[in-house]
């Protein structure tokens, strides 16, 4: 038997309910985060040598996604490495376009969310370079083993000095691209509020060599999810701060 007509939810009425589930799952993505409040919105850039699509990268946007309760968080490529290209990348500066694109875009589809920034080596450059500029509202940034030492040997600190946004270095303590004595001299020169988390015996990476691990006692998760736990702690003090 064919219905009636006037049964029929119009598409105006559709659209209403669409537009209610939509604002209802909105919320919930709110709900229960760590960090209190509306969840925070995370934009997390690749580094120089491998992109978005690496093991390294993938393993540690799961770990923020499940300690922040982050309503996103986003990973992309830069042009120079996007869609398998290996080309060397350019400098720092002339990638600061195109990571704001992707966090304006990102504010787009999730807005009222704080927006914390994230950077493995290179990528956490750019993103202070992007802070620097005050284009977009950033509650934090968080550097992934921060590239402090440049091609020549000079330390690369003017970016760092000029931030007013809450930033975190997670370091490893072996790492070559930071000695630790130039890092800890560069933050106690810096406006911002700042902490610096250390990873004994890792690498640019965090990677710790096998022989650190036995004589230590550690393990390779362990101390990265240490470093996870610091993460929201600072990230938690840096929202509630604004």
């Amino acid at each position: 038997m064919a219905s009636d007509p006037s049964t029929r939810p119009s598409k105006r009425h559709r659209k209403g309910h669409d537009e209610e589930s939509a604002e209802r799952s909105a919320e919930k993505a709110g709900e229960g985060s760590p960090t209190s409040g509306k969840s925070p919105l995370v934009v997390f850039a690749h580094g120089a040598g491998a992109p978005s699509s690496s093991e390294w990268m993938i393993r540690w946007k799961k770990m923020l996604e499940e300690a922040l309760g982050a309503v996103e968080v986003v990973t992309f490529d830069y042009p120079y490495i996007s869609g398998g290209k290996r080309r060397a990348p350019p400098k720092a500066e002339k990638l600061v376009d195109y990571h704001l694109e992707v966090i304006k875009s990102a504010l787009l589809k999730h807005p009222g969310h704080p927006l914390v920034l994230f950077g493995k080596s290179m990528g956490s450059r750019v993103s202070c370079m992007v802070a620097s500029a005050g284009d977009v509202s950033i509650s934090a940034i968080v550097c992934l083993g921060y590239p402090l030492k440049g091609m020549n040997g000079s330390v690369r600190d003017e970016t760092l000095l000029k931030l007013t946004i809450p930033t975190m270095f997670v370091q490893g303590s072996k790492d070559s691209l930071c000695p630790l004595d130039k890092l800890e001299a560069t933050i106690k020169k810096m406006k911002c509020m700042s902490n610096l988390h250390v990873i004994d015996g890792g690498d640019h990476s965090f990677k710790i060599g096998k022989k650190f691990l036995e004589s230590s006692g550690s393990n390779q998760d362990g101390a990265e999810r240490n470093a996870v736990k610091a993460i929201l702690d600072f990230v938690i003090r840096a929202i509630k701060g604004n």
